[in-house]
């Protein structure tokens, strides 16, 4: 990821990350260019899902499996079976 100084346009460095939440970061930023010597916060925020993540739903089957009855699962596996 780069940041770029708002003043001068110069790349930036990502000196410190604050992880306020699962979704939300500030990102302690300095100038590269010795000369601007601008620091600032950025904030990175979780904006939306493009693709689900394979594994989420790996886990979300596996507990609906785990929550059926004996007969329903073998339903379930006799269905997915037969495609």
């Amino acid at each position: 990821m780069r940041v770029y100084c708002k003043v001068c346009g110069q790349r930036g460095r990502i000196t410190k990350t604050n992880r306020l939440s699962t979704d939300v970061s500030d990102l302690y930023c300095q100038c590269t260019d010795a000369e601007c010597g601008h620091s600032w916060v950025a904030t990175l925020s979780f904006a939306h899902t493009l693709s689900p993540s394979a594994k989420t739903t790996n886990q979300l089957v596996l507990s609906l499996m785990g929550s059926l009855t004996p007969e329903g699962r073998q339903l379930v596996l006799k269905v997915m079976g037969a495609q």
